[in-house]
């Protein structure tokens, strides 16, 4: 990321505005916004997260994250009789196999989305992010998160921290993976605070 503070710091004011709190601006369109980063940038990218849901805080924005890589150990974990079952089950299948497994203890439909729906439901938060896009490649897929969320997520804006590229229409995982057209999200590097 060539300036994490000035992009942090576009995030902050645009998402701390009044007409993106209020959704407004949006021509009809479901709120949600993709901030597309570097993946190479990942660790910056995870400090200034934190910091700006901080800073968020502090000025009475407050901010539920959904991190997808911590929510998905939560769910493994529970599934799973111990920590080492994980290890173990690696061992004896095929990677293949492996990641068939974990897609089906994360089940988009049966299990992910319903735990998603359930933070949001119990949550007053005026901003959800969506976070760990990237480290839980290739067990979710972005684009069906998104896709399933917009019938979820409909209280609040949702900002998705992206490690690749979104140019409006498809989303472009770690700059390389063509993961799906998406175009129902505002890109927030365009977003105009001011408007």
């Amino acid at each position: 990321m060539k300036n994490t503070t000035a992009a942090f710091e576009h995030l902050y004011h645009s998402i701390s505005a009044d007409n993106f709190l209020r959704m407004k601006s949006l021509g009809g369109e479901i709120p949600f916004f993709i901030f597309p980063f570097e993946a190479t940038d990942q660790v910056v990218v995870d400090k200034a997260t934190k910091g700006l849901i901080n800073k968020l805080n502090n000025n009475g924005v407050s901010v539920l994250e959904i991190n997808l890589y911590d929510l998905a150990l939560q769910i493994i974990n529970e599934a799973l009789q111990d920590n080492e079952e994980i290890f173990e089950l690696e061992k004896s299948m095929s990677k293949q196999e492996f990641k068939e497994a974990i897609q089906s203890l994360l089940d988009i439909n049966e299990v992910l989305m319903p735990r998603i729906k359930g933070l949001i439901n119990a949550s007053d938060k005026k901003v959800y992010f969506l976070t760990g896009i990237g480290l839980v490649f290739p067990f979710i897929r972005s684009h069906n998160v998104l896709n399933n969320l917009q019938n979820i997520a409909k209280r609040a804006p949702t900002v998705t921290f992206f490690p690749g590229k979104y140019n409006g229409y498809s989303l472009e995982l770690f700059g390389l993976l063509k993961d799906d057209n998406y175009y129902r999200a505002f890109n927030m590097e365009n977003y105009n605070y001011s408007a």
